[in-house]
């Protein structure tokens, strides 16, 4: 028992993946796109390489944390050999829309269209999420009362640690910038797209909003960010839409019509280009909550 490298939970009302946690050993299970329909936190404790994520690329090393939310796609390359430790929850089982304001995390880890989707690990982060670890394995071998209450509180630990570290770090991106108009023009421009994103959907109606050339915006967005503005703005449409479709019982006419599509089916045709997977898909997989409590 004690070599045992996967604990799985698996939903008994429609067989979904519910809670999982295991090692792993290289990179064989994200050396291919994963457009997986659970949340995943991905800790590479050795080695070293490149992540592809949505519309960028990133170089990692050893301690990194990687947080994914569902349909993100992503994949791992390795320089050198990975060795780690994933955890993968379903939102049946614990839903980061429902908990933000509990946890902290959604913005932070996930959902999170301006900084990169994972967080350096530090010396007593790491000892937290190992003894987090050896927790939530006993307690997978204990189907005992009270099991999911236990596992999500591990769970709800091991998130809030990761945003707290992130949260530490995004400052030192800040100060990257040399130049100081442009952590002013990217605040302006973060503003711009929260109040606006559900009515104008155009990298020039940004522009025009900030008193910059189109061209200019588009390089400091995607020298900044590491992705087209286009993309932000199409991701926070996404994150917006399966907000909607996860929390709400609306329809996808009315989720669309309120991000500024008159056309439903011109909506879920971007839908399905930006999440790999149309809007009834991914609620049907993912899951309405049903449950207000």
């Amino acid at each position: 028992m004690m070599n045992q490298s996967a604990f799985t939970l698996v939903n008994p009302q429609n067989g979904n993946l519910a809670f999982k946690l295991f090692s792993f050993e290289d990179n064989a299970h994200f050396d291919h796109i994963q457009r997986n329909n659970y949340f995943s936190l991905i800790w590479v404790q050795e080695g070293n390489g490149k992540l592809k994520a949505d519309f960028a690329a990133y170089d990692f090393e050893a301690n990194t944390l990687f947080a994914f939310s569902p349909y993100q796609p992503y994949m791992i390359t390795a320089d050198q050999p990975v060795k780690g430790i994933a955890i993968y929850f379903h939102s049946e089982f614990f839903c980061i829309f429902k908990h933000h304001k509990e946890i902290s995390c959604n913005g932070v880890l996930y959902n999170n269209i301006y900084n990169p989707p994972f967080v350096k690990v530090d010396q007593a982060s790491a000892a937290t999420f190992q003894m987090l670890n050896e927790q939530i394995k006993t307690e997978m071998q204990n189907a005992d009362l009270a099991q999911y209450e236990l596992l999500v509180s591990y769970l709800k630990i091991y998130l809030i640690t990761a945003a707290r570290l992130k949260t530490q770090q995004q400052p030192d991106a800040a100060e990257a910038l040399k130049d100081q108009k442009e952590p002013f023009i990217l605040q302006k421009l973060k503003d711009a797209i929260e109040e606006n994103f559900k009515t104008k959907h155009s990298p020039a109606d940004y522009a025009s909003l900030l008193y910059i050339t189109p061209k200019a915006l588009a390089k400091i967005t995607k020298t900044h960010f590491n992705k087209t503005l286009s993309s932000l703005i199409n991701e926070r449409i996404i994150i917006e839409a399966k907000r909607e479709l996860y929390l709400t019982d609306k329809t996808v006419k009315e989720i669309a019509y309120e991000l500024g599509y008159e056309d439903e089916y011109y909506f879920s045709r971007f839908f399905k280009v930006n999440a790999d997977v149309s809007p009834q898909l991914y609620r049907d997989t993912v899951g309405y909550a049903k449950a207000m409590a």
